[in-house]
């Protein structure tokens, strides 16, 4: 494991939280090892640091009355969804409360007419387009995991969708939030658009619970569409399908989804899928609209494809096949592991504009090759975004030096393009050393931010901002 930063404990703060806070939820705040361990980072390579207590509330005031509690004694709080977040976000690195919303999980109200609904922060992504399929409704932001709303809007989530319908920012219209102090704020009304101060939801989004806990969600919602195709396309090199996704998108063809798999990729997901795919750099597609659309779409991408020497061009709009494929390509982490059974599979992200995707793409293959590292790579590649999944011995110190060695270079190199350290995972611990060569004195502000919000940084502390 990376060992995690540390930051110091409140002890007596944190004794007499818990004491008011047991006296308030009784059975619904657990302090057994078991369940604290559970709610500390456990998906990726940095080292977990449990919280003190778990504690469960069922709806906004429950919230706040646990927020209120902590602030009386100082305490940290961190929020907690399904845990299926990469980059350490859950870790209590000072200790405190975990705040599990997975009992807030109901669908408060949809509003078909207006395409937009309104949820508590525990449904899930699959719970809510379940939910909604009998009303011809779905929720589009898809990051793969079944993951809870409300983390998704904390962590400004995307994902396969990402291309056409937008990340979690563009999906969110308002938000409940409990502030540091134990007030509760709504951050805008149902309005699709507004200009009434500041855009206090987008700054909620993507904030991973450093300036508030969101407690209830209001969501665009978009018509199931008529028709729905997939197609695959397989290239001879990386930058042949890289310059097929630049010309798709700048032929304005609506994809729904755009995914790319290298060549170590495409052959782990034959091996774990069952599939018989060239192994060379593929493309996955998905188009929606309606029937003459999604055929008229596939067509335009197959001669862009053959302009790029694509080959093994297969459409299909059945629901069998399509699920079959996009099981796949979700299924790419178990698959992955599969190269190098006994390994550890730790993913990181990065983002560049599409116009250095080929390059950044084929310079992360060689780094890795030249570092004798294994990283399988996958992409949201039409909108830049794409994920290495280094395969690492974690009793091997060297390997592991190695492998941060190698996600340093990568973040590094992808901000050297004009593009991000992380396009969707967050900053969590683990990217925080990255987020100041990205965003200079920006990172000042954010500063000055989260001390007007949360003076006594109870927060989600050691998140985001290097302290």
């Amino acid at each position: 494991m990376v060992q995690a930063t540390s930051l110091p404990r409140n002890e007596a703060g944190i004794k007499a939280a818990i004491g008011v806070l047991k006296q308030l939820f009784g059975d619904r705040l657990q302090t057994g090892t078991a369940i604290r361990e559970q709610h500390g980072h456990t998906t990726t390579w940095i080292e977990n640091q449990m919280p003190d207590a778990v504690v469960f509330p069922v709806d906004t005031n429950e919230v706040s009355q646990i927020v209120k509690a902590c602030a009386e004694y100082a305490v940290p709080i961190i929020p907690f969804g399904t845990g299926t977040s990469l980059e350490g976000h859950v870790n209590a690195p000072a200790g405190g409360i975990s705040v599990d919303t997975s009992q807030m999980n109901k669908i408060l109200a949809v509003h078909g007419e207006d395409l937009d609904v309104v949820v508590q922060p525990g449904v899930t992504r699959e719970q809510l387009n379940t939910f909604l399929r009998d009303q011809g409704l779905f929720f589009p932001i898809d990051p793969g995991a079944n993951a809870s709303l409300g983390g998704m809007a904390a962590t400004r989530a995307s994902g396969t969708n990402a291309v056409r319908y937008g990340t979690m920012k563009d999906n969110v219209l308002a938000l409940e939030v409990v502030m540091a102090d134990g007030t509760v704020i709504r951050t805008a009304q149902r309005a699709k658009k507004s200009s009434a101060g500041y855009d206090m939801t987008r700054l909620m989004v993507g904030s991973e619970g450093t300036l508030g806990l969101i407690t209830e969600i209001t969501l665009k919602l978009q018509g199931i569409p008529e028709a729905i195709s997939s197609a695959r396309c397989s290239f001879r090199t990386i930058d042949d399908a890289c310059r097929a996704v630049m010309m798709t998108i700048q032929y304005g063809i609506p994809v729904a989804r755009i995914e790319l798999l290298d060549e170590m990729s495409v052959k782990a997901a034959n091996a774990y899928s069952k599939l018989s795919l060239p192994e060379t750099p593929l493309l996955l597609l998905e188009f929606h609209g309606s029937e003459a659309g999604v055929a008229e779409q596939a067509e335009t991408f197959s001669s862009i494809a053959e302009e790029f020497d694509g080959f093994d061009i297969a459409t299909t709009s059945t629901t069998e096949e399509r699920s079959k494929l996009w099981q796949a390509r979700h299924d790419m982490y178990w698959a992955g592991l599969q190269i190098r059974p006994g390994a550890k599979g730790i993913s990181t992200d990065v983002c560049v504009p599409i116009s250095r995707l080929a390059e950044c793409v084929v310079a992360a293959q060689d780094k890795a090759a030249a570092m004798g590292l294994i990283a399988p790579i996958v992409g949201h590649v039409g909108d830049g975004n794409f994920h290495c999944l280094l395969l690492i011995d974690m009793e091997n110190a060297e390997e592991r030096a190695r492998a941060d060695d190698y996600v340093a270079w990568l973040n590094q190199m992808a901000i050297s393009m004009d593009g991000t350290c992380t396009g969707e995972h967050g900053i969590g611990q683990g990217k925080r050393p990255y987020l100041k060569a990205e965003l200079g004195e920006t990172t000042r502000y954010m500063a000055a931010i989260k001390v007007a919000l949360d003076p006594d940084n109870i927060l989600n502390p050691g998140k985001i901002l290097v302290d």
